[in-house]
C-alpha cells in the first residue's frame, strides 16, 4: 500500500508529530524490525563513550523538548 503525504503542506511540528506516531505504531511490533548489523558496533561505541564518561543520558522527554527547541 503506498502511502502519500502533503509534506510541502505540512509544518515541522505536524511532520515530528507524525513520525511520533509512526514510531510508537512501529514500537508495538518491534520483533518484526531486525537490527542491522552496524547497529551493535554503534551501540558498544556508545556505552564505551558512557563508561569513560565522555557522554551521559537525558530523559526522553527533555530530550523531545530540546529538539523542538531547537528547530522552532
Amino acid at each position: 500500500m503506498a502511502v502519500t503525504l502533503p509534506l510541502d503542506n505540512m509544518s515541522t511540528e505536524e511532520k515530528i508529530q507524525t513520525m511520533e506516531a509512526l514510531w510508537t505504531d512501529l514500537c508495538k511490533s518491534i520483533d518484526g524490525v531486525p537490527s542491522p548489523d552496524w547497529h551493535s558496533n554503534i551501540l558498544k561505541e556508545r556505552e564505551s563513550s558512557l563508561e569513560r564518561g565522555e557522554d551521559e543520558f537525558i530523559d526522553w522527554d527533555e530530550a523531545k523538548s530540546n529538539i523542538k527547541n531547537e528547530i522552532s
